[in-house]
């Protein structure tokens, strides 16, 4: 079992779909490093990430989890967007 390494109050938390909306703006394949640094960058190296379903999870935690749901697939130019958004915009 894996041990939370924040508090909700204590660092900043950012929907998934703050990412997915980050890989729209740049409409660029990001390889999956490249993705990680682009999140590090825009979100800081501390965020945390939360989803409908998911919560406290870091940047790579988080692409983990939307390519396990086809949110975010991998192609021959490298990861990109697959599927839309939930229905859930908070």
């Amino acid at each position: 079992m894996r041990a939370l390494l924040y508090s909700s109050g204590m660092m900043n938390s950012f929907h998934g779909h703050d990412v997915m909306q980050m890989m729209m703006e740049t409409d660029q394949a990001f390889s999956y490093q490249g993705l990680i640094t682009a999140i590090e960058m825009k979100f800081g190296s501390e965020a945390r990430f939360h989803t409908c379903s998911s919560e406290g999870m870091t940047g790579a935690q988080l692409i983990e989890f939307l390519m396990a749901r086809g949110k975010i697939v991998e192609t021959p130019a490298g990861l990109r967007l697959g599927g839309g958004m939930c229905g859930d915009h908070h």
